[in-house]
């Protein structure tokens, strides 16, 4: 198997790059500290073709793959995990959803605002009583001739103030039937839709987390992705991609942390030399070098495995584990690297190390990639 990336592969890494030192790294403390969602920002990566990676050029996207993808979220998530985390969460959730399940109307009407950055979007399936659980959601859309009314309340919503659409999987049916509940997208300024409370986190600060409030929301029939009754079945498929989103985003903070680390110990002197000649140091440079190397490649091979129409589910769930348990790791070593001033706001690590632990988290916690991939192997 060839490892390396194509020439392409390597020119829209080094862009990516480029644009991250250039438009997000001067603002980092500054959105971090103030909590700001840098919305203009997103205009100047869809640009870039970067808020529509995934989606073919005829809908205004830049046509790639995963492996690009994955390539993108790294580079912004080497500088910034919340930047990082909003481009993963426009990209693979709401914009991927409109992609796998529209209908080409609806690809039309909506993909080339999104793919260019014009829109931000957002995905809403978890609810304040269902986290992992939603096959229990309370959101529901009861039908009115050709309209849906939607009533409830959805949280943990990336962008959900601020996003111009949202895809919102509600229940149109029976409690705990997989096959009653519906995908909807609504777009900003319909009647009875509203973003709640914006959510003051720990970390991934810049990046938007807010509830999202449905008040005899009346939307078409015509909003619907799909057929009635398929939103649970589609966002399971739309997680696959979104785990290898959460995994190269945790990919992405581990190596800026490392990166960090490695630098600071070549300048950082004690007792008479840098303290990466230090065996207690350098051995921690060289188990974050490693296991860093491992959650690429399962990412790699996660990636390869959805494009190829393989097993993405086992895959996704081992690369977004892996990478998300290394992203905390890697990000708790490098805090020790720094000593004191790892736990200074003016180091970076500090801030990796708040960032990475929602890894472990979104999308679905590290319990629940260890469900999805031992049902996967006990069931050979």
């Amino acid at each position: 198997m060839n490892f390396d990336l194509t020439e392409d592969q390597k020119m829209i890494a080094q862009m990516v790059k480029d644009f991250a030192e250039k438009e997000i790294r001067p603002n980092v403390n500054l959105w971090d500290e103030s909590q700001i969602f840098p919305k203009d920002l997103f205009t100047k990566a869809g640009e870039l073709g970067l808020m529509g990676v995934l989606v073919p050029e005829e809908y205004g996207g830049a046509g790639l793959g995963y492996m690009e993808y994955i390539s993108v979220i790294e580079e912004i998530s080497k500088v910034c995990g919340s930047i990082g985390l909003s481009v993963a969460a426009h990209n693979s959730l709401c914009t991927n959803h409109i992609l796998k399940f529209g209908n080409e109307e609806q690809k039309k009407k909506w993909l080339p605002k999104l793919a260019t950055g014009q829109w931000i979007g957002a995905w809403g399936l978890t609810e304040p009583n269902t986290g992992s659980d939603a096959m229990r959601m309370k959101c529901t859309a009861v039908q009115d001739g050709d309209h849906w009314v939607i009533n409830g309340t959805k949280n943990f919503i990336t962008h959900g103030k601020t996003g111009d659409i949202i895809v919102a999987i509600v229940r149109t049916g029976e409690l705990l039937d997989s096959h009653g509940m519906t995908a909807f997208a609504i777009e900003r300024g319909t009647a009875g839709f509203s973003g709640g409370k914006k959510e003051d986190k720990l970390g991934m600060r810049a990046s938007e987390t807010a509830e999202v409030i449905f008040d005899n929301c009346r939307v078409h029939k015509d909003n619907i992705l799909g057929e009635i009754g398929e939103g649970f079945i589609q966002s399971m498929k739309i997680l696959d991609g979104g785990r290898i989103s959460i995994g190269a985003l945790a990919l992405g903070m581990a190596e800026g942390a490392m990166n960090a680390s490695i630098s600071y110990s070549k300048e950082r002197e004690q007792f008479g030399k840098p303290i990466a000649k230090f065996q207690g140091v350098s051995f921690k440079l060289a188990d974050m070098a490693t296991e860093i190397e491992a959650s690429k490649l399962l990412l790699y091979k996660a990636a390869y495995e959805l494009m190829n129409g393989g097993d993405a589910n086992k895959f996704s769930a081992m690369a977004k584990y892996k990478s998300s348990e290394v992203a905390v790791a890697v990000a708790n070593e490098a805090v020790q690297v720094f000593g004191g001033y790892g736990y200074i706001k003016e180091y970076p690590v500090e801030k990796f190390y708040r960032d990475s632990k929602l890894a472990t988290i979104g999308e679905g916690t590290s319990e629940i990639q260890k469900l999805v991939i031992s049902r996967a192997i006990l069931s050979n």
